[in-house]
């Protein structure tokens, strides 16, 4: 879960790390946070990756990952369910740059998060001066890579978690609370990789 490209080096360059995840919404499969340090040749056409078809959203993660440096972390939905997914994904992005940064050899001059707030704070591990960008993986690249390789991340977990739980439909949903996804819920329950405290998922584990 970890990618450096070849030659890279931090001697006499500022380090900025642009973080973001996916998956805080669904209600199953884990949140994935992404740290991304780009490279010299920064691929063109990056953006929130909610804005991108997928067919272009999975060259730009090939392009990312093959020129820039980068670290994925998982929270899986055990963990989630234990701590909430707010301090997951606080977790999950602390895990990413700290991984980032030990390959690289050097702390980060800066951290930019896309959102409201950063772990500073609420994540005990977390040690490095950040700045929360709201809208920030549609207008800082480094964040929109890090929103790309996130989401094509999870993305792949959830089509590997939909062939081993094959009444979800999470190849179609990734995991949020569709239709289809509520009914299966209703008819076939709760599998291992739902989070349970989250309410649509606990209210069927009542009845």
């Amino acid at each position: 879960m970890l990618g450096l490209t070849p030659g890279f080096t931090t001697q006499d360059k500022a380090v900025v790390i642009g973080v973001d995840e996916a998956g805080r919404g669904p209600l199953a499969g884990p949140v994935v946070a992404a740290a991304v340090v780009l490279g010299a040749a920064i691929p063109t056409g990056l953006d929130d990756s909610k804005r991108l078809s997928p067919a272009r959203r999975a060259l730009l993660d090939a392009a990312i990952r093959a020129s820039c440096c980068w670290a994925v972390a998982v929270v899986g939905p055990e963990v989630i369910d234990r701590i909430n997914i707010f301090q997951a994904t606080m977790l999950a992005m602390t895990r990413a740059v700290a991984r980032l940064a030990g390959a690289l050899g050097a702390g980060p001059c800066e951290v930019l998060i896309d959102g409201n707030m950063t772990p500073a704070g609420r994540c005990a591990d977390w040690c490095w001066p950040a700045r929360a960008i709201v809208g920030g993986d549609g207008i800082e690249p480094a964040i929109s890579a890090a929103s790309i390789i996130a989401k094509q991340w999870r993305d792949r977990l959830m089509l590997e978690a939909a062939e081993a739980f094959p009444h979800y439909g999470w190849e179609r949903n990734k995991g949020y609370g569709t239709a289809e996804h509520m009914e299966a819920l209703r008819v076939h329950g709760p599998s291992p990789l739902h989070r349970r405290s989250f309410a649509p998922v606990a209210q069927l584990t009542l009845i």
